[in-house]
C-alpha cells in the first residue's frame, strides 16, 4: 500500500519518487515498493547508499544529489526512504537542501528507525569530529511503517532499536518502559503481530508528543518535556561512536551503554536510586548483549565528549534520572569529572 500512501500525502502534482535505500534492504523489498509507487503514478528511481554509519556523511550525501540532478528532480516530487536510521537520516537530509526541500515519507525497515529516528524530522550526517554535526529540522510527510521487516533482522539490529524503546521509557513514561521489558521478557518479543504493532505505535505517539511540544529542541529548556530528555544515553553513545569510527557499534547499542553510563551518574549524584538503576540495566540486558568494548579508553571518551553538539553556552549538559520514567537536565557543572570518570569505567571495564 505504500504508493496509495505516498500518493495521499503528496499530492497529484508529484511525478517521480526517489527512493534511498541500501542493497540489503533493496533486495528484500524494493520491487515491492517500486511496484506499488508506480501503480500510482510515479516514475521510480532509486539510489542506494553504502550500509553503515561510516557511509553517513557528507561526500555520500553529494552523491545522492548529483542523482537528484541526473534524473531532474522538481520541488513537486518525493524523496522515499527505505532502510533504517542511517538511510533515514541521509535521504532526509538530502531531501531538505534539495531545491531547497522535496517532500520526504520515511519507510523504516529496522525496529530504532520505525520507533525512534523516523518520527521528528531530525537529519543529518556524521564528520570526523562527532555525530550528526551537520543536518536540519525537515519533517516527513508521513511514515508508514510495516512490522513485517522486523523478521528479516539480525539480532544486533532488533538489540540497537530494543535499547532506544527502553530509552524512550526510561525517560518519560514508567508504563512505557514496563510495556517494553515485558514484551521483551517473553523471550519472543516479535510474536503477536497486533501487540508489536500497538508497542511500535505507542512509541511513535510519546515521541511525537514531545517533538510537537518542542520540535527543535529549545536548548533554554529543561523542563521534563523538553525534547532534549530524548538524548538520554546519547551523551556517551555518540562519543563510543565517534572514538570507534562508527564501525565497531550500532546506533542503538552505543546508546545502550550510554544509558547505563547516565544512570551511573544519576545513582552517584543521589538522583536515582540504585534499585532503579538495576532495573534499567535488567531491561537493557533483556534486549539483548552488547558488544564488548575492550580497548576502548575512557579518556578518549570524555575528549569526545567535549564535541557533542549538544553543548550550550559552552557547556555539556548531561541528561539523567531522577527515577524510571522522569528525566533532569544537568548542566557539567554539577557533575564533576571524578564521577564521569567512574560512570565510563562501570561500563568500559
Amino acid at each position: 500500500h505504500v504508493g496509495e500512501r505516498v500518493r495521499a500525502v503528496v499530492g497529484e502534482r508529484a511525478r517521480r519518487a526517489f527512493v534511498v535505500s541500501n542493497r540489503r534492504v533493496w533486495a528484500l523489498y524494493g520491487s515491492l515498493v517500486a511496484q506499488g509507487l508506480q501503480r500510482r503514478g510515479f516514475d521510480v528511481v532509486h539510489w542506494l547508499m553504502g550500509e553503515g554509519e561510516r557511509h553517513k556523511n557528507l561526500r555520500t550525501v553529494e552523491r545522492a544529489l548529483e542523482r537528484l540532478t541526473e534524473a531532474r528532480f522538481e520541488r513537486s516530487d518525493v524523496v522515499v526512504a527505505l532502510g533504517g536510521g542511517v538511510v533515514g537520516d541521509l535521504a532526509g537530509f538530502a531531501a531538505a537542501i534539495y531545491l531547497r526541500g522535496l517532500a520526504l515519507v520515511q519507510v523504516p525497515t529496522t525496529l530504532l528507525a520505525q520507533i525512534d529516528a523516523s518520527v521528528g524530522g531530525k537529519t543529518g550526517v556524521n564528520m570526523r569530529a562527532g555525530k550528526n554535526l551537520v543536518g536540519a529540522f525537515h519533517q516527513p510527510r508521513a511514515v508508514i511503517i510495516d512490522v513485517e521487516t522486523l523478521k528479516s533482522l539480525p539480532r544486533r539490529e532488533l538489540a540497537a532499536g530494543w535499547c532506544e524503546a527502553i530509552k524512550h521509557g526510561a525517560v518519560g513514561s514508567r508504563a512505557l518502559f514496563e510495556a517494553t521489558r515485558d514484551r521483551l521478557a517473553t523471550g519472543a518479543p516479535l510474536s503477536d503481530r497486533d501487540a508489536l504493532a500497538d508497542l511500535i505505535a505507542a512509541h511513535c505517539a510519546f515521541k511525537a508528543e514531545i517533538v510537537a511540544g518542542d520540535e527543535r529542541e529549545e536548548m533554554t529548556r529543561t523542563d521534563r518535556r523538553s525534547r532534549r530528555i530524548l538524548n538520554f544515553g546519547h551523551t556517551v553513545g555518540h562519543a563510543l561512536e565517534a572514538v570507534t569510527g562508527y564501525r565497531r557499534l550500532r546506533h542503538g547499542e552505543a546508546v545502550g551503554y550510554g544509558m547505563m553510563a547516565a544512570g551511573e551518574i544519576s545513582a552517584q549524584l543521589g538522583l536515582l536510586a540504585r534499585a532503579e538503576l538495576e532495573e534499567l540495566r535488567a531491561a537493557i540486558g533483556l534486549a539483548g548483549r552488547l558488544p564488548k568494548l575492550r580497548g576502548v579508553e575512557p579518556e578518549a571518551v570524555l575528549a569526545a565528549l567535549r564535541l557533542d553538539k549538544k553543548s550550550f553556552g559552552g557547556e555539556l549538559h548531561w541528561v539523567l534520572l531522577e527515577s524510571i520514567g522522569c528525566a533532569r537536565i544537568v548542566p557539567e557543572r554539577e557533575v564533576a569529572p571524578s564521577v564521569v570518570r567512574a560512570a565510563l569505567r562501570s561500563v568500559l571495564d
